[in-house]
């Protein structure tokens, strides 16, 4: 096997393989195995005819498909190694020379990781994270905590009221005829909740516990079900009881329900450093975010589209696999929102160019910071991961073979390389708005 490699514009170049003719006479002898049980010859049982026989009768033209494949799988790899080029994506096959008698030659063009220039790393300007927990947070923290612990009292001396809770029995009909998934049997619903149509719950408040009514409401036009979109409904409803929401009191007793805590100011302490700690966490998270959207402006690459494309390929397959295994096929996802297969890759691209920007701007800087994992850090994290996939971490390390070690070391170069433009970033404080703005967002 010989390769020829030629460059091509914007990151993309051309293998052209030579395969031996041995190589290809071994690639037609497995087509013709796996083929031959479909071919009739007469004169000979299925399956028995000789190849010859069968390619006088056929042409050798019959086993060239699999021939094809079987010689491209058993190459190409080493084509690629043989040419030193970092491949990115899937090639795209022509065949340049297929004859009796004469070496099989293909070309595979397909895009190679592009270089990359980084301006600077160090000293990136982002944007300063608000990290105060005001007295107002921790209030809303305790709001919370309280609400949490509140109990439901049933009503029976007035109507319903927004805020209350309602059990009752539904059913709803279009056009006179009772549609599915209209129909519900002691269910509880918060009016003002917003989880039934737009105008259902505000018709219930002032109803009484035994009451029968109906609702009259209109699909929106843009609801999940297209046969009920934009249509007039009206609910038969039965209201079983009406209930309020009854609050506890914030004292040391409702501290010490909750709490390991005696008293309510010990209580609202632990509360706040609680927030304290979750909104270091947060605001650690959105300067590494910052930091590495202030590298990726200082990056130059020509990035190949067929890159971008394959990312979005392995991002839709993953996607995909998610879905069944919920049981949902993506043709079906899609549909419930009203797109195709196109539409969804156009709106994921965003995303996968910006991952392979992202990654291939934190390589560099593993690269130009000489950025290496120390075995003993290797070996902590290999402890990491067995423990998560609850297995002895010496048969995680059979499962490793060097290439995976080589991509695992790597990935926790990339984190230390978010760590290290993060620790050295300059935090600047948000610019003002020009008034001309503020002016229009307030008339607004």
């Amino acid at each position: 096997m010989s390769t020829q490699v030629e460059r091509l514009e914007h990151n993309m170049v051309r293998l052209t393989v030579e395969v031996a003719e041995d190589v290809f006479e071994e690639a037609m002898q497995y087509s013709y195995n796996r083929n031959r049980g479909r071919i009739n010859v007469q004169g000979f049982r299925k399956g028995k005819a000789p190849r010859r026989i069968i390619e006088k009768m056929y042409g050798p033209e019959v086993f060239y498909e699999d021939a094809v494949n079987y010689a491209i799988d058993k190459t190409y790899e080493g084509a690629v190694d043989e040419s030193g080029l970092t491949i990115v994506s899937r090639p795209s096959i022509d065949i340049v020379q297929i004859e009796r008698g004469k070496p099989f030659i293909y070309a595979a063009e397909a895009a190679v990781r592009p270089e990359v220039t980084i301006k600077k790393y160090l000293g990136l300007e982002v944007q300063k994270v608000d990290k105060e927990v005001t007295d107002e947070d921790v209030q809303k923290a305790l709001d919370r905590e309280l609400e949490k612990n509140a109990r439901l009292v049933d009503i029976d001396d007035r109507a319903a009221e927004m805020g209350d809770t309602v059990t009752l029995d539904f059913e709803g009909f279009v056009d006179g005829e009772a549609f599915e998934g209209g129909k519900g049997e002691n269910h509880e619903l918060v009016l003002g909740s917003g989880s039934f149509i737009p105008g259902f719950e505000e018709q219930l408040a002032g109803k009484s516990a035994g009451e029968e009514t109906e609702v009259n409401v209109r699909f929106p036009d843009d609801y999940h079900s297209k046969d009920l979109a934009g249509k007039e409904a009206v609910f038969k409803c039965l209201i079983h009881k009406i209930a309020r929401k009854e609050m506890p009191a914030a004292d040391d007793e409702f501290a010490k329900d909750v709490s390991e805590f005696d008293t309510l100011e010990e209580y609202r302490d632990d509360l706040k450093k609680g927030l304290v700690e979750d909104k270091e966490k947060a605001a650690r998270q959105a300067l590494e975010n910052e930091a590495v959207a202030a590298l990726i402006d200082e990056m130059e690459a020509d990035i190949p589209e067929a890159m971008i494309e394959a990312n979005v390929d392995s991002m839709a397959r993953d996607f995909e696999m998610r879905l069944s295994q919920q049981g949902i096929s993506l043709e079906s996802y899609l549909s419930m929102f009203g797109m195709n297969e196109e539409a969804y890759r156009a709106q994921i691209r965003p995303q996968a160019e910006n991952s392979i920007k992202t990654r291939l701007a934190l390589e560099e800087v593993v690269k130009e910071a000489g950025l290496e994992i120390p075995d003993g850090k290797y070996e902590e994290e290999l402890k990491k991961q067995a423990e998560s996939y609850k297995m002895e971490v010496e048969k995680l390390k059979e499962m490793m073979d060097e290439e995976s070690e080589k991509q695992m070391r790597l990935d926790m170069a990339v984190q230390e390389a978010i760590t290290l433009i993060t620790d050295n970033a300059v935090e600047v404080e948000k610019a003002e708005e020009p008034a001309e703005e503020k002016a229009g967002e307030e008339a607004e």
